[in-house]
């Protein structure tokens, strides 16, 4: 029997917008991006200049401190462009496809007879270990180090997420061939919903198993290793996600590299939303062409309402995107009478308005922030969606203050900015808390580095 975690702390927040439970065929994208900014604190060195012909896992840049750590095409093609901003700082590299989807030629392996050495070099060759991310510090995991354990969170508990059950069918054996390998480096944690019933996750081999029940941020891979292993100072513990291991489970199968993965294409503005499938950086003039309400100004995000960032309708997928969601930019003008109308349609977690009546209702939520900054931290808030055995109000505070020795004793090494996403949602401070812990992660990363 798998040990089950219930969360009582946390917040679905009921969007309108839920994708189909069906694949929607799309025009395949032409061009296709990869974008440092997704890898954390990479320092990006370029090894293509724009003509080159490439092929899916041929690299285009690496790290500058870790020059065997690549990051490679998502398809075959020529590079079209090495886009750069202020101070010449890498912003992407961009592929046009030819169509063809080659790959670099890697041999098919029994991965249960390779050591950890072995499978290591296989993934930083192909490409793949750039989708390992490590705790302490949410960066990018440096191969040299040796993990406790790799967790990996088989759902998504956002809103308007991608179904990972769906997303699963008819890649069950390359997804178990990945979490074959990653148990050659370390043992290997998956966490899956109570709600799912796929036997690939419930009945998964060479891993150990534990089953989440609650609201999100249930799914969020830093709630999983608080409730069941903690990070303490001095120890490293790898996470990746549930599609990067089929990505994995497929090099070693099929001997290539395919990033196809199915996103979620979801949002209030979105008609007919669904799922597709396309490889990661595409380009999502062909994802969303037709597919938008203009009824009001759109925002696009790569990602999802909480922790995805703004993009535009001829940006690139990100790496480790699986939604694309559109939402109104602002649904109305000026309103009567303001915050002071006892309103049914508009969503509040405080019960300001008479919508939490109806619990189960849906809502188009725009973008606006509604509200100026105050700087003041209301605890309560926070705790009410915060499940993690921290108390986050004063972890914040402390890093706000620049006080590391309170940092260490109050959890840093545990959090990543997304699990802030809901306080930053519930807070009627409106402050940037994803950005607070991000800059508390680099300056504790500084210092102890």
């Amino acid at each position: 029997m798998h040990k089950v975690v219930k969360i009582s702390k946390g917040l679905n927040i009921n969007l309108k917008g839920a994708p189909a439970e069906e694949v929607t065929a799309i025009q395949t994208p032409k061009y296709y991006a990869l974008m440092p900014a997704d890898f954390t604190r990479v320092t990006p060195k370029v090894v293509v200049k724009p003509e080159d012909a490439v092929k899916a896992g041929d690299p285009l840049f690496v790290d500058k401190n870790i020059p065997e750590l690549q990051f490679v095409s998502p398809v075959s093609g020529k590079v079209v462009a090495v886009n750069r901003g202020e101070r010449r700082r890498v912003l992407s590299v961009v592929v046009e496809s030819d169509g063809k989807f080659e790959s670099v030629e890697f041999k098919a392996k029994d991965v249960l007879s390779l050591s950890a050495d072995e499978v290591k070099a296989d993934l930083l060759k192909a490409g793949l270990f750039a989708f390992m991310r490590q705790r302490p510090y949410d960066v990018i995991a440096d191969p040299k180090d040796a993990p406790r354990a790799i967790y990996v969170s088989a759902f998504d508990s956002k809103p308007l997420a991608v179904n990972f059950e769906l997303a699963l069918k008819g890649n069950e054996e390359d997804f178990q061939t990945g979490l074959d390998a990653l148990s050659r480096i370390a043992p290997v944690h998956l966490g899956i919903c109570a709600c799912q019933k796929s036997t690939a996750l419930t009945v998964a081999k060479n891993v150990k198993t534990t089953i989440f029940k609650g609201p999100h941020p249930a799914g969020n891979v830093g709630v999983q290793i608080n409730k069941t292993a903690p990070v303490n100072k001095g120890e490293v513990v790898w996470t990746i996600g549930a599609e990067e291991v089929i990505f994995i489970g497929r090099l070693f199968n099929k001997g290539k590299v395919d990033f196809t993965r199915t996103i979620a294409v979801a949002g209030s503005e979105v008609e007919n939303p669904s799922y597709c499938k396309v490889a990661l950086g595409a380009q999502l003039t062909n994802i969303l062409a037709g597919r938008l309400i203009h009824k009001y100004e759109n925002r696009v995000i790569d990602g999802n309402v909480l922790t995805g960032k703004k993009t535009a309708f001829d940006g690139f997928l990100g790496a480790f995107s699986t939604q694309v969601t559109v939402i109104p930019e602002i649904m109305d003008g000026d309103e009567m009478l303001g915050w002071a109308m006892p309103r049914f349609g508009m969503y509040s977690t405080s019960r300001s308005y008479f919508s939490w009546l109806c619990p189960k209702r849906k809502y188009a939520i725009d973008a606006r922030i509604k509200g100026g900054e105050r700087h003041m931290i209301m605890s309560n808030e926070y705790d009410k969606v915060f499940p993690m055995d921290i108390y986050p109000e004063y972890l914040l505070k402390a890093i706000i203050t620049g006080n590391i020795d309170k940092m260490e004793q109050l959890g840093i090494y545990e959090v990543a900015p997304e699990d802030f996403a809901l306080c930053e949602f519930v807070d009627s401070s409106k402050l940037e808390l994803q950005r607070i812990v991000r800059e508390g992660l680099d300056k504790l990363r500084a210092e102890m580095c």
